[in-house]
């Protein structure tokens, strides 16, 4: 009975380890201005824009698929922060973006 409570105490180590490893190597980083930039709209989820939902819309700005906010039900300074925080904020690359509002 103990032989058998080592070999799975000795198999779950081994798998517990290749799991950490698979963890650092395989990390997808995140864009930590997706987060912010979605709670800074409506939330309506309506799809005017073109898009399948607010978090749509920020996913292609972030990715540049996209270069205009175009939230409809969006106030004008609602608008006009989201386009300051995302033109100024750096991304993880480092980089800004140079998104345009309707």
């Amino acid at each position: 009975m103990l032989k058998v409570f080592l070999i799975m105490f000795a198999i779950g180590m081994c798998l517990g380890i290749l799991l950490m490893i698979a963890n650092k190597v395989f990390a997808v980083k995140q864009d930590g201005r997706f987060e912010k930039a979605l709670s800074m709209l409506p939330g309506y989820n309506c799809g005017a824009c073109g898009f399948p939902g607010c978090s749509g819309m920020v996913a292609a700005l972030l990715s540049g698929d996209s270069g205009t906010l175009q939230c409809k039900p969006c106030k004008p300074e609602q608008r006009k922060a989201i386009v300051e925080y995302l033109n100024t904020e750096p991304g993880p690359d480092g980089k800004t973006l140079n998104i345009k509002s309707i």
